[in-house]
């Protein structure tokens, strides 16, 4: 969520209990009882912004989904293809950027940067990891919002990028709860129009060549498990149809995929050293189907851990690439959610890093050749619109040749 919103005092209440709960707070009411170290009040501003905002949304009807499947490139005219072949330097080199739709001056200043790393590395694809249009996401398919906030930002970066739903980009009443799913197929309609924004589904799977694929991403929507409130519609219940089908198939296409690299793409991480925490306990929650994002956890430890080489998440505004332990079965977690944001400049968790930052913009790139994956880390000076380089980080190992070999 924005720096300057809060969480729902209880785990699992509806926005219109949430709603309700603040109204009550400023009253003078007591304080509702948290399950850890969550603020107890909620920000007034954000709830009565979001109420007027959202209002007219809680009647809209929720989309029934299609099933996804291996993507292929839409057919909008002049969009920008897959790369087919790995760069001069022999790789297939991925900008990774996340939490970015502000339209605000950090956020085109971390994509000017990034915009001159992608020229001197050879840059063939983007990913984008949610919350992509703030506040709330998308009114319609063609909301100028894309253009302020992804289109205009991102001029110069011509390749498809590969994007994931945020909260942000589905709430409801309340900006940054999750609490609207259906409003992420306005941004998978929207692939349909522009050259770069690729979401042919909420989920799906991208491999790289298509034809003998060294490297396969699986974006994956983790709105619905681990929303800030209850879903209301049934077919997003965490354990609903729409929940339900996708874990299914991400299961089935991480055990088909014939790719050396694979990486899960997804706006919530696993794992997390930021102030929103892991999944399991989100922001001091342990209790509930949603606030705490216990069954997106449940979903990571069984069917991604130990087969997916990388998780890449946004959510937290840091840069993070933290180290794969016994615990993830080798797959390593990157949180990357600074491209417009930043965070308080401290760990709250002590998940073992290989390098990770609080305080700055940046992005990062991935890198990968058949002989390894490597993970650059940079920060961004938003007054000078420049990049630098802080980490590197390489794998040489796929996970499922370390445990072929175990």
């Amino acid at each position: 969520m924005c720096d300057d919103e809060l969480i729902p005092p209880q785990a699992d209440m509806t926005e219109r209990e949430w709603l309700r709960a603040g109204s009550d707070a400023a009253a003078g009411a007591p304080p509702m009882p948290t399950t850890g170290r969550v603020p107890q009040w909620v920000n007034r501003r954000t709830l009565l912004g979001g109420a007027m905002a959202g209002a007219a949304l809680a009647v809209l009807p929720s989309q029934a989904q299609s099933p996804a499947s291996a993507a292929t490139r839409p057919g909008t005219p002049g969009a920008f293809p897959f790369p087919e072949h790995p760069n001069g330097k022999g790789e297939f080199a991925v900008l990774v950027t996340g939490d970015a739709g502000t339209g605000d001056e950090a956020q085109y200043a971390v994509a000017a940067a990034a915009r001159d790393v992608c020229r001197a590395e050879g840059i063939g694809l983007a990913v984008g990891l949610g919350d992509n249009i703030y506040e709330n996401g998308p009114e319609s398919a063609d909301d100028s919002e894309f253009q302020d906030k992804f289109e205009r930002p991102n001029n110069g970066i011509d390749v498809p990028w590969l994007m994931v739903l945020g909260n942000h980009d589905c709430s409801g009443l309340i900006p940054g709860s999750g609490g609207d799913p259906s409003r992420g197929d306005r941004e998978v309609a929207y692939a349909k129009t522009s050259k770069r924004w690729y979401m042919p589904n909420r989920y799906y799977s991208v491999p790289l060549p298509a034809a003998d694929p060294l490297v396969e991403f699986f974006a994956i929507d983790t709105i619905p498990w681990s929303s800030y409130v209850a879903q209301l519609d049934p077919y997003y219940h965490w354990d609903g149809p729409y929940m339900r089908e996708q874990r299914s198939w991400l299961d089935r296409a991480l055990k088909a995929s014939r790719a050396r690299w694979k990486v899960v793409i997804g706006h919530h991480p696993y794992l997390n050293n930021g102030k929103h925490g892991s999944a399991g306990s989100y922001d001091g929650f342990e209790i509930g189907n949603y606030t705490s994002g216990v069954h997106l956890k449940d979903m990571y430890e069984k069917v991604v851990c130990g087969r997916a080489d990388l998780i890449l998440s946004g959510h937290d505004h840091t840069l993070q690439i933290l180290e794969p332990t016994a615990r993830t079965g080798g797959t390593r977690q990157v949180v990357c959610g600074a491209s417009a944001k930043t965070e308080d400049g401290k760990a709250h968790f002590g998940h073992p890093a290989a390098w990770q930052n609080f305080s700055d913009n940046g992005f990062m790139v991935l890198k990968v050749s058949g002989a390894r994956l490597t993970i650059d880390a940079y920060t961004v000076d938003v007054a000078t619109r420049t990049a630098t380089l802080r980490h590197r980080t390489r794998q040489t190992t796929p996970v499922a040749a370390a445990r072929a070999h175990a």
